[in-house]
């Protein structure tokens, strides 16, 4: 994402500027942020996930909600646009609009080139400081491949991995399991060691 050549806004102005646009922008301290759009690919593992989950949340107190739902972190000001939100019970919102949620349990975030050091790093910090969220799942685009990290009784995140196409992930505060099968449905991946042959370095 880059930042916009603007003079420091409110909150109250970024979210009459966010509603009017067409384009989807963060806020954070004062600043708006244009964000990239995405993939194909990247729009296919969204919509297959949001689809797994979704069949096993409609009968529950529990909605999904795709990348048009944005999140306000209260206790760092961050406003911003999760790829997949799960709220279960009762929703809380900023205004009546009813377009920026509160209370998230579950954060869903598909990871890109441009994106991902963000998302582990800084936004997962940001992440981290909502009270009600119990869980954050990472989805790699090159790779059959899923971190969970759960918040454990004493605060702590516990990191799972998920990796090839025939495995899953069991998700408690929601009684769900999310398979990579279902994930990637339709996902061309051209190697599933691509990511651990990038990441060690040839000798």
């Amino acid at each position: 994402m880059t930042a916009q050549p603007k003079r420091p806004i409110t909150e109250q102005e970024y979210m009459q500027f966010e509603r009017e646009s067409t384009a989807k922008h963060e806020y954070y301290g004062g600043r708006i942020y244009a964000m990239t759009g995405a993939s194909g690919v990247h729009n296919l593992i969204a919509g297959n996930t949001l689809a797994a989950l979704h069949g096993q949340l409609r009968r529950r107190p529990c909605q999904i909600s795709p990348s048009d739902m944005q999140v306000k972190i209260q206790k760092t000001g961050l406003h911003t646009y999760p790829d997949l939100v799960i709220c279960c019970g009762e929703p809380q919102f900023t205004d009546a609009a009813l377009d920026t949620l509160l209370n998230p349990l579950v954060l869903i975030e598909i990871l890109s080139p441009s994106t991902e050091r963000y998302d582990r790093g800084m936004k997962f910090q940001h992440y981290r400081t909502i009270a009600t969220l119990q869980d954050y799942i990472l989805i790699a685009q090159d790779d059959y491949y899923i971190e969970y990290y759960s918040r454990q009784d004493n605060g702590q995140w516990l990191l799972q991995e998920a990796t090839g196409i025939e495995a899953q992930i069991d998700i408690p505060s929601i009684g769900s399991t999310l398979s990579l099968a279902d994930v990637y449905e339709k996902v061309h991946i051209m190697s599933e060691n691509l990511r651990l042959s990038r990441e060690i370095p040839p000798e």
